[in-house]
């Protein structure tokens, strides 16, 4: 090399330069992606949670709004009955809930969706008292939620049953169809290992007759169920003693329409969580855009039905009045029909099943009192054939092509075969049971109350206090404190007329009201009494 610089020995410091450099850059990139690594196991976590949190206050809000369809249960029932038995139709839809729910703790989710390890085809097994819910606890709100559907077949059997059920034997029939009747068609359609539908070997989804059962939100496992075991109750406990005595035609009304109103109006606010609720979930845009849809059509059928029944008593069906309660039991009406189809049609499709649920719900009611079944709320019309029109509309409705799962045989699907042979089962099985449990109760004297009890009501012979309303003359709106009214003077709810169709009967007489007035004036002075004096002496 001589005393001259190799051009080697030149380079060498500056390799080491950059090689030390791309370390220190190969370094650098390294934390760099191991910071966006852990950025993005922080965002896949962030988005998670924000899913399951989503999911979680969406399931929670449409169950509460399930639950509270028990207060418009509660409310359209107690209005329909008469007035010396509302505590006692209150207390069998308070029994309903709370036996419902412990019930479905203890033995009804186990058997609806407990899937051993390898699940049959008629029944779950597992996660009885909720044991394994620690392991997968979304699985709560999933409880909750079917729980509030499970106690509403028993509320149906309720109302029609009404006046005239015996409490140990209702409180008995709600036991087993909460915990059997009910939680084996739940595993049988929504399960998703159940007979009649299924997973099977290539990933399909089948039932033992070809496509699978389909029913979005309960109108076959829930209402059908229900509507099967009302109608056997009705027939089996027999009718309310003088029901169909041409003497007493008008004795049965219904004490409280306005009550009937607003629980109409209680249910349909709460099928809102009913029906879009039964998506399950709602972290993205397409089941979002679901609930959407499903909204639509649970407000549109209702509303075609109940104009339909409407318009039908007022001008074909005698005495060609117009009939509010009717109204209310279209529109719920419509509401059944809709609810097994509803995510899976266009509005205009719920429109016409709305109207066709109307129907079928003014000819079936007509059909009760023609055979001469006492169905107190029409609870069989409303909720057992609208059921099954609403199982078997899928069948019919439904476009394959636009993506919302439907399978109509109007548009060349294969639905329809599964529908009808799945009603018939659920109707079998629901009915058949519900006359075994029933019929035994009713020979043993558990069921029907005597014609005693049904004659004074319910609430005097058995309830505490003795009526559902305090008949207490209150202050007028002139201000006077309130009067105590003699005892003698008042009529009480069993009283034939309308005491005994609805309010109770108030007699008060002229001298009770002097004697208030006069009270009054001597505490207050006569100025504050001037006004009251006058309108005394007008009504007068």
């Amino acid at each position: 090399f001589g005393s001259s610089t190799s051009p080697v020995l030149c380079i060498i410091p500056q390799l080491v330069l950059f090689l030390t450099a791309m370390s220190t850059v190969a370094e650098q990139l390294n934390l760099i992606n191991s910071k966006v690594l852990a950025l993005q196991t922080d965002i896949d976590d962030t988005k998670a949670n924000y899913d399951e949190s989503l999911d979680t206050i969406w399931m929670l809000l449409a169950s509460m709004l399930v639950f509270f369809m028990h207060s418009g249960f509660s409310l359209l029932e107690a209005g329909s009955v008469r007035f010396k038995n509302t505590q006692n139709i209150l207390a069998k839809n308070l029994i309903v809930v709370t036996i419902g729910f412990l019930c479905w703790y203890l033995i009804g989710y186990p058997l609806a969706f407990g899937a051993v390890d390898e699940p049959g085809k008629v029944s779950g097994g597992t996660n009885f008292l909720m044991i394994g819910f620690w392991n997968a606890k979304s699985t709560f709100r999933f409880w909750l939620f079917q729980g509030a559907f499970c106690a509403t077949g028993g509320t149906i059997v309720s109302g029609a049953m009404a006046e005239r059920t015996k409490l140990k034997g209702f409180g008995t029939f709600t036991v087993l169809m909460t915990s059997i009747i009910y939680p084996l068609v739940v595993y049988w359609i929504w399960s998703g290992y159940g007979f009649l539908n299924y997973t099977d070997d290539s990933g399909k989804q089948v039932s033992v007759i070809g496509p699978p059962f389909m029913d979005f939100a309960g109108s076959g496992v829930v209402h059908m169920v229900g509507g099967i075991g009302a109608i056997c109750g009705a027939i089996i406990v027999g009718p309310r003693k003088d029901r169909w005595s041409e003497s007493h035609a008008n004795a049965f009304d219904a004490h409280s329409v306005p009550f009937c109103v607003l629980g109409t109006f209680f249910l349909w606010f709460g099928w809102y969580g009913f029906n879009p609720g039964s998506t399950g979930a709602l972290h993205d845009a397409d089941t979002a855009h679901t609930a959407g849809l499903v909204a639509v059509n649970t407000t549109l059928s209702p509303c075609v039905a109940g104009l339909l029944v409407f318009f039908l008593r007022a001008k074909v069906v005698q005495p060609k009045c117009l009939d509010v309660g009717g109204f209310c039991n279209g529109i719920l009406a419509g509401l059944v029909a809709v609810t097994a189809a509803c995510a899976n049609i266009k509005p205009w499709e719920s429109v016409i099943i709305g109207l066709v649920g109307g129907s079928l719900y003014q000819a079936g009611s007509m059909l009760l009192r023609r055979l001469k079944v006492d169905d107190v709320v029409d609870a069989f019309p409303v909720h057992g054939i609208n059921g099954l029109w609403a199982v078997l509309a899928l069948g019919l409705f439904g476009n394959p092509d636009e993506g919302i799962g439907g399978n109509g045989v109007l548009y060349g699907g294969d639905q329809l075969g599964t529908q009808l042979i799945g009603s018939i089962i659920i109707i079998l099985w629901t009915g058949l049971l519900s006359v075994g449990i029933l019929l035994p109760l009713h020979k043993l004297g558990m069921l029907r109350l005597s014609d005693t009890f049904q004659e004074n009501g319910a609430d005097i012979m058995e309830h505490s206090p003795a009526k559902a309303y305090n008949d207490n003359p209150a202050a007028s709106k002139s201000g006077l404190e309130a009067a105590s009214c003699p005892r003698g003077y008042q009529s009480d709810a069993i009283h034939a007329g309308k005491g005994e169709q609805g309010m109770p009967q108030r007699r008060l007489l002229v001298t009770d009201v002097i004697a208030t007035y006069m009270t009054t004036a001597t505490r207050r002075g006569w100025s504050t009494i001037r006004l009251p004096c006058l309108q005394l002496i007008a009504v007068g």
